[in-house]
């Protein structure tokens, strides 16, 4: 399939070389210094660019009737605006703020456990997040779908940014150290003993594996969907 990068920064390239091994063919690839460009030379777009940029990344797809897979985050406030977009343009979205299949069977992994600890009130949840320095956003997104799913099935109402004076709150401590692709935890932790369960990254490839088989899974269809739908989970 010919495929549109739209971000070609490290994941840009980490992706470029998954692609190509795959039997591929990259035909676009845009950065921050690309003025114009005809998206519709591609059978699918593959965006990890900035935050300022997704979003008309993006709806600029759906609007050429690309398929697209993105994995930028920090402009997920609008998520819910592109989603209409790519309704009514009848297009093929995939956003996930994790690629990786290891990372999304962990996040599947966390949910499980959320469930079995819900009510086990003696129980203090806490999350910490490292990532390399050129990390645009705290936490990472990533860091944020591991609190949604501990929400879902816990009193826990919201997180927080490194800490909280609520109970009803799960505090994330987000690091930033040179050259780390990514590490997440979540612990549970008691007077009596502490239970975690924990996700490293070795580098990007498992970033960029994921983002490709997502992009050939989605070529012909229509509708939005999630990296569950790509993995049958």
């Amino acid at each position: 399939m010919k495929i549109a990068l739209l971000g070609y920064g490290r994941m840009g390239k980490a992706i470029e070389k998954i692609a190509v091994e795959r039997g591929h063919k990259i035909v676009l690839k845009i950065d921050v210094n690309t003025q114009e460009y005809d998206i519709s030379i591609a059978d699918v777009a593959i965006d990890f660019s900035i935050p300022n940029s997704a979003f008309d990344n993006i709806t600029n797809c759906f609007k050429n009737n690309v398929p697209v897979v993105s994995g930028t985050t920090g402009w997920l406030d609008k998520y819910g605006e592109a989603v209409e977009i790519c309704k009514k343009e009848n297009g093929a979205f995939i956003s996930a703020t994790n690629f990786s299949l290891g990372v999304n069977i962990f996040f599947e992994l966390n949910e499980q456990l959320a469930k079995m600890m819900s009510n086990l009130s003696d129980y203090n949840i806490t999350m910490e997040e490292i990532h390399h320095t050129q990390k645009l956003d705290a936490p990472s997104g990533t860091a944020i779908t591991l609190a949604e799913g501990v929400i879902k099935h816990t009193l826990k109402e919201n997180w927080a940014l490194d800490v909280t004076n609520s109970n009803l709150e799960i505090p994330i401590v987000a690091k930033r150290i040179p050259e780390v692709p990514g590490t997440h935890s979540v612990s549970y932790s008691s007077s009596i003993d502490d239970i975690e369960i924990k996700h490293t990254a070795h580098n990007r490839k498992g970033f960029a594996l994921g983002a490709v088989v997502a992009a050939e899974w989605l070529i012909g269809k229509n509708g939005v969907f999630s990296m569950k739908d790509v993995l049958g989970i």
